[in-house]
């Protein structure tokens, strides 16, 4: 019999094909996410699977969600957060995983967290109108912190005199609160004095992982109290959230 009639010669790209046929679409899903150290889009998903499964938005979406129903009674679920879908441990076994990690649960300060949640609620915001709320002036360092952490971001500039910055929320601090959108935050009237405040980062710090405000500091007209302050702020070396993502 001659080679090209021999039924056990194939190809190299003909069994490729053959084998990823017979692959289900959510295993190879499963192992994208179980890869993946940030979440996935769905257009992401679709630049690496659309062509080859012949694959839309909407057959991709409902292949995830099927996805995540087969982690409906596992320790891990898959979740959509604002800058896609992943794959992590659910928040009732974060006290157990918190334990792989030696180093101290960051301890954020209660003038950072005032400040977030001003930035969240009232974006866009500058800093004299968090100032204005707080009654306090706003440390560099704390809005530093925020913006190295990848929480907040600077929008531009506000057309009033002196042309401050404003400042909004990212799509990474909505990802580490399980977010898709603002839109899934607590509502909260508009907030303009230290009770709405206080409501509001109660809201905002117990959906935060790792937060644990530290005691307030005393009013002042300058940056010493915030400062004082950010020393008990986050660390670089914080660890994984409850929610850690699976890789």
């Amino acid at each position: 019999m001659s080679e090209d009639t021999h039924p056990l010669v194939e190809t190299e790209s003909h069994t490729t094909a053959l084998e990823q046929s017979r692959q289900p679409l959510e295993n190879i899903l499963e192992a994208l996410l179980l890869a993946s150290e940030s979440p996935l889009s769905l257009d992401h998903l679709l630049r690496l699977l659309g062509d080859d499964f012949g694959l839309d938005r909407k057959a991709l979406r409902e292949t995830l969600n099927t996805l995540a129903e087969r982690y409906q009674h596992s320790a891990c679920e898959l979740r959509e957060v604002a800058s896609g879908w992943r794959l992590q441990v659910r928040a009732d076994y974060g006290d157990w995983v918190a334990r792989l990690w030696q180093e101290k649960t960051p301890r954020f300060s209660r003038a950072l967290l005032e400040t977030l949640a001003l930035i969240v609620y009232r974006q866009p915001i500058t800093r004299g109108e968090i100032e204005d709320v707080r009654g306090v002036a706003v440390s560099s360092n704390i809005l530093r912190t925020l913006l190295e952490r990848g929480w907040v971001r600077e929008l531009g500039h506000k057309e009033v005199p002196g042309r401050p910055m404003l400042y909004g929320s990212t799509s990474q601090l909505l990802d580490d609160l399980n977010l898709k959108s603002l839109n899934d935050l607590p509502e909260l009237p508009a907030i303009k004095d230290l009770e709405q405040l206080e409501a509001a980062l109660a809201r905002l710090g117990v959906q935060l992982p790792t937060a644990e405000p530290v005691t307030d500091e005393s009013p002042a007209s300058d940056e010493s109290a915030d400062t004082e302050n950010e020393m008990n702020a986050v660390s670089d070396q914080t660890p994984p959230p409850a929610d850690s993502t699976l890789h």
